[in-house]
């Protein structure tokens, strides 16, 4: 069976980047009839904090994303301490003593003497006196692992054929001075043990895969059976340009925006796939989901796509599925009439101050004879869908006005915008006292 994971640092909310990650794994063991499993890397105890934790937990749900299996590796201290016998025993990890100004200062010399800046494995000419007499004098030792002495070869399921020269990396450090272990340890300790299959995660991470491959056979005996898959780093492509960048927008701010979940799980899985695509939750998606169509070079985010999407997937929600996120006395009707001209749900808002607030149009120049022939024309009440074609048709016969020339100054007067839903649902919402009185506003 195929197993995933997907892996966040509760040290934040879900940015876009990482909600990525997430339903690409998601899909693509949905895709499979594989497991996913939700791991907490909860290890930076300064900085990672439960409340995020439940916060990433929740967007991801929101999302629609669905996991088999969950844990936080705060819980796991025992299974790390283990590994970290065994490969002592083997002679894979050895103790290092020096500091943060002694490293920067080794790294100076050798960058000077034009080589290479990584860890020079001094520690490992040290004796055991020189160790005893170190913890002596109060020092704790941190642990490097010891890289095997060769280049690895996999291939990555997304960018194809990759390598790794071992001897051109520094050691890790595996194992801290205060006893608990590194990200990179953690994680690879959790994929054994969890039995993870395909590790598909950001092309930041990248780096790390070599190294990780060494570790995982020093840790099992044998060659590693997992598979790595790498997504491009977002770039923002689209015509929108955004107010920030691409990664650091957080999945509960576009949430509280208006952005539909549906829209947004169908703008990431889409990203470096050429094509359409109509919104849908992550379980249709999965249908279609193959990591080899992923683009090996452009993860292009379009902020005027994902709107576009937005807009789609409100246009079809029904009044019982959103009635909770409506202003107060927000009605099916109201709702009907506005839903197909909406990017964004919090938009909602300002179209309902137009049908049942108080809004000032802006006085419009050159058409005040044109707006109090509008008004004096405008039918009695009751009013029903028919109103504005009989107004408008009473109104072109009264003034000689057709197309724009008739439309948009009434749109301006009525709403306050140049576009909007369409004015023949609008005017009975609006009702003939607030009609005639935004008329003889635009008109002064």
């Amino acid at each position: 069976m195929i197993r995933v994971r997907f892996a966040p640092s509760p040290v934040g909310h879900l940015f876009v980047s990482g909600a990525r990650v997430a339903l690409a794994n998601f899909l693509h063991a949905r895709r499979h009839n594989g497991h996913m499993l939700l791991r907490i890397d909860d290890m930076e105890r300064d900085r990672a904090k439960p409340a995020f934790a439940e916060s990433i937990a929740h967007d991801l749900t929101w999302l629609g994303i669905e996991w088999d299996e969950t844990f936080q590796q705060s819980d796991r201290l025992d299974l790390y301490a283990q590994a970290a016998d065994r490969l002592r025993q083997a002679n894979r990890i050895y103790p290092c003593f020096e500091g943060d100004d002694e490293l920067r200062a080794k790294r100076d010399q050798r960058l000077k003497r034009g080589k290479s800046p990584i860890y020079d494995r001094a520690m490992l000419k040290m004796t055991a006196e020189q160790r005893a007499k170190a913890e002596a004098n109060g020092k704790l030792p941190y642990w490097r692992f010891l890289l095997s002495p060769r280049t690895l070869d996999w291939r990555d399921l997304i960018m194809g054929p990759r390598q790794a020269k071992l001897t051109a990396v520094s050691d890790p450090v595996l194992i801290r001075a205060d006893g608990t272990p590194t990200p990179l340890f953690a994680s690879v300790v959790d994929d054994i043990d969890t039995g993870i299959t395909e590790v598909i995660r950001a092309e930041d991470n990248a780096d790390n895969t070599g190294v990780q491959l060494d570790l995982w056979e020093a840790l099992t005996g044998k060659p590693p059976r997992v598979q790595f898959a790498h997504l491009p780093p977002l770039v923002d492509t689209g015509r929108m340009r955004l107010s920030r960048k691409v990664g650091s927008l957080s999945v509960r701010t576009l949430r509280g925006d208006g952005v539909v979940a549906a829209a947004l799980a169908t703008c990431l899985a889409q990203i470096g796939i050429a094509g359409a695509a109509e919104p849908a939750p992550p379980t249709v998606l999965a249908k279609d989901f193959d990591l080899r169509r992923l683009s090996q070079t452009v993860a292009g985010f379009d902020a005027s796509q994902l709107l576009s999407l937005n807009r789609r997937a409100l246009g079809r929600m029904d009044f019982s599925s959103i009635a909770d996120r409506l202003p107060n006395g927000a009605t099916e009707a109201f709702w009907l009439a506005v839903r197909g001209s909406l990017d964004l749900l919090n938009e909602v808002r300002g179209w309902w101050e137009v049908v049942a607030g108080t809004i000032v149009p802006p006085v419009i120049e050159g058409e005040g004879a044109f707006l109090k022939e509008a008004e004096a024309l405008l039918p009695p009440e009751p009013w029903d869908d028919s109103v504005w074609r009989v107004w408008t048709e009473a109104l072109a016969q009264a003034t000689g006005r057709v197309g724009e020339a008739l439309l948009l100054p009434l749109r301006l007067a009525l709403t306050g915008e140049e576009q909007g839903p369409a004015l023949e649902a609008l005017l009975p919402l609006i009702g003939r006292a607030r009609a005639s009185n935004r008329l003889r506003i635009a008109a002064a």
